[in-house]
């Protein structure tokens, strides 16, 4: 068998029997957790036991493996800042892990897949190739080099067999998705599993992931505040562009300076923002990893696999609510949410009560001035989980329209990753100056 046939079926054994431990472990804790109440040990104490184990076994798994697991696992990162201190401290090192490192391919593994899509002399455009990997993902790896021309490029390899592995995973994973109940209060992941695999085909064709980069790279050209890499070259499972030098977001999360966390937050607000209007497409993921903080206080983009088309910009009627929403107009936000779809006919919710749902979301646009903290994420998540509260039984009236899914997703995220930034700053004149409908 060829060196791209076998390289990752050779370890799909090994991953589904770690993934097939998942609900085993859950099972274990849970007959452990009934043993320890009947012995007397306070039920509150007990249940942070079980949330730190199941934590620690859930962080180890998807730390380990490529495919779905992986791509699961650096999606879910972003939203570490809702988890509970007690819960997220001890594995916040694992989770920076998950969206920065991953086990890398043989070097024999790589030349052949360089061979196949870049032709048997590729060598011949590079002056130079280095075997080992500068970083891995989900379901590729980058290489850094030095192109023909003396610019240093960044080379993405996609693994062989990404795409059998990262459905098996993602159907696996489907299956037990209750477990990461207990780390991600009021997330349903099922629908977030559902949507990763719908997208699977287009984050595997390297292809539209390079025209993506290219129509960024077009609309950002020297920008002030955002960089993105020139794609050199690019084939359906490599792409080689630009080496972009900076600080990993995960490192600035970890040990960056106020004036680094409030700077890379604010131009990570002002990509989400101005992307769709600027290049007719949203940067659908915000993980740490996909950004770099320049010297020259730039923020650099390096990952285009996950993007939405927004060819009319961000749609008008977002900016119109949250306009509304800050204005106190219940009755205006409740009619166009009717007309939005995000009330379905026929069901009755009260005006004022959807507006004292909203508006604690909306704090950061509020004024020109917020503080993004993953205390006040832990606050909301909490506020809309608990199913004894209001707004948890409001969250359950209303609906999610799917043209409004991944733009949510991704605005969640993004909130996640500031509030890991803990960053501050003026993010109102970021939705003046790029939200339509925001200003009258």
């Amino acid at each position: 068998m060829s060196e791209l046939g076998r390289a990752i079926p050779r370890g799909s054994v090994s991953r589904t029997a770690r993934l097939a431990s998942l609900p085993l472990g859950a099972a274990g804790r849970a007959t452990l957790g009934i043993g320890k109440r009947l012995s007397g040990r306070p039920a509150d104490a007990v249940q942070a036991e079980l949330q730190q184990r199941t934590a620690e076994q859930l962080f180890a798994v998807l730390g380990q493996l490529k495919g779905g697991a992986m791509k699961l696992g650096q999606t879910l990162s972003v939203f570490e800042a809702a988890v509970p201190e007690e819960v997220a401290a001890p594995y916040r090192e694992a989770l920076v892990k998950l969206q920065e490192e991953a086990p890398p391919m043989a070097a024999r593994t790589v030349h052949a897949v360089l061979s196949q899509q870049l032709g048997g002399r590729w060598r011949e455009r590079f002056r130079h190739f280095d075997d080992a990997p500068a970083a891995a993902a989900s379901i590729g790896q980058v290489h850094r080099a030095t192109w023909r021309d003396g610019r240093d490029v960044a080379v993405k390899i996609q693994y062989p067999g990404a795409a059998t592995a990262l459905m098996a995973d993602l159907n696996q994973l489907s299956r037990f998705a209750r477990l990461f109940a207990a780390l991600f209060p009021g997330m349903d992941v099922k629908p977030l599993i559902a949507e990763l695999k719908a997208r699977v085909v287009e984050e595997l064709d390297y292809g539209l992931e390079a025209d993506a980069q290219r129509a960024f790279a077009a609309a950002y050209a020297d920008d002030p505040q955002i960089v993105v890499p020139r794609v050199v070259a690019s084939a359906p499972k490599v792409i080689v562009s630009e080496w972009l030098e900076g600080t990993p977001l995960s490192k600035i999360i970890a040990t960056g300076t106020a004036e680094q966390r409030n700077r890379a937050g604010h131009l990570m607000a002002v990509l989400h923002f101005s992307g769709p209007q600027r290049a007719g497409l949203l940067h659908a993921d915000p993980h740490p990893g996909n950004f770099r903080l320049l010297a020259d206080g730039r923020l650099g983009v390096i990952d285009f696999g996950a993007t939405a088309r927004l060819p009319d910009g961000h749609p008008e009627p977002i900016g119109r609510l949250v306009r509304w929403a800050l204005e106190g107009r219940a009755a205006d936000v409740l009619a166009d949410l009717r007309a939005e779809g995000f009330v379905r006919p026929g069901v009755e919710v009260d005006a004022p009560a959807v507006l004292d749902y909203l508006r604690p979301l909306l704090e950061p646009v509020a004024s020109s001035h917020f503080h993004f903290t993953r205390a006040w994420m832990q606050k909301q998540a909490t506020r809309i989980a608990d199913p004894r509260s209001e707004a948890s039984r409001l969250g359950r009236q209303l609906n999610l329209p799917p043209s409004y899914l991944l733009i949510h997703r991704v605005t969640i995220g993004s909130i996640g990753v500031l509030c890991q930034l803990d960053a501050a700053g003026d993010y109102r004149s970021v939705i003046e100056e790029w939200l339509p409908g925001f200003v009258a």
